[in-house]
């Protein structure tokens, strides 16, 4: 039994009518008697009752045709999702993303994919620093990162979209709070709570611009990410210098200033630069138009 030999029951069970169904399938009308006698032989019971003015459907062949049509669903909707699987318009994309981007760039780029690409499913990873997350990317765990430049190895791709200015974070209660903009210099003389990690894009951005500023930072305390470190802010145990993006982690007793002289940090989508995934092509074409100034791939 072949799957033609369904398609064709169907069509005659829906059209009552050898000559009709024959005309929809484009086969000759012989050629159709004889597939459908075909499947008659192989089941041993006659699912049509033909006489020469009418065809129809016997018990049986009542019962097949549910089945048949359920068969014929089901295969025409795997069909349809390998295509789409193969034009990377379904399946599921692991996607990384550094510190505050996850609360700046998340939804934006969640809403838009879901718009764009809605049979495609995230699975978010996030604080994952770009060391980490190009390893990810060389292992294949993940398909596509938002991280911040520069990246380890020259297999990992990547697209900047974004330079974001660092800012000043400091308690409600504190002098400098109530200046719309602070230059890094008058920083000199206060406490910093700073990122943990050694490899920080953001912590090597900061120390750069407090020694631009003619000074090293005072390290009172150090946070593992940034909802911690505004935390400490908060309690007044230092300033801290963040990412713009901190801005969308509103915290009680933490007010957010511009900074003058301060370094910016990119950010970028990342990809293994050898990936064969379409489904992490398509969702790169696709982010081309929700960051439509993000500039060519840089090397």
């Amino acid at each position: 039994m072949e799957l033609r030999h369904l398609r064709y029951f169907a069509t005659v069970a829906d059209t009552c009518h050898f000559g009709r169904a024959a005309e929809r399938l484009h086969v000759a009308q012989p050629a159709l008697s004889h597939t459908i006698r075909q499947l008659e032989d192989e089941l041993g019971v006659a699912l049509l009752a033909r006489t020469t003015r009418q065809v129809r459907i016997t018990p049986a062949g009542e019962f097949f045709l549910t089945e048949a049509r359920r068969v014929l669903a089901a295969v025409d909707a795997g069909v349809r999702g390998v295509r789409r699987i193969g034009a990377g318009r379904l399946g599921l994309l692991r996607i990384g993303f550094t510190g505050t981007a996850a609360f700046s760039h998340l939804p934006h780029l969640a809403r838009a994919l879901a718009q764009r690409v809605p049979q495609v499913e995230l699975e978010v990873r996030a604080d994952l620093l770009t060391a980490e997350q190009c390893e990810h990317l060389r292992t294949g765990t993940l398909g596509i990162g938002v991280l911040r430049p520069p990246v380890t190895g020259d297999d990992i791709a990547y697209r900047v979209i974004e330079a974001e200015p660092l800012v000043l974070a400091v308690p409600a209660d504190h002098r400098l709070a109530a200046e719309p903009v602070v230059a890094m210099a008058d920083l000199r003389a206060e406490p910093f709570v700073t990122y943990h990690e050694r490899n920080s894009v953001v912590r090597e951005a900061v120390g750069r611009s407090c020694r631009d500023a003619g000074f090293t930072p005072r390290q009172q305390h150090e946070a593992p990410g940034t909802a911690t470190l505004l935390a400490l802010v908060a309690g007044g145990l230092g300033i801290g210098v963040v990412p713009a993006s901190a801005r969308a982690l509103p915290l009680a007793g933490v007010v957010f200033r511009d900074l003058s002289g301060a370094a910016t940090v990119e950010l970028a989508l990342a990809w293994h630069r050898e990936t064969r995934s379409p489904l992490v092509s398509t969702v790169l074409a696709e982010l081309e138009h929700v960051f439509p100034s993000a500039p060519a791939e840089v090397s």
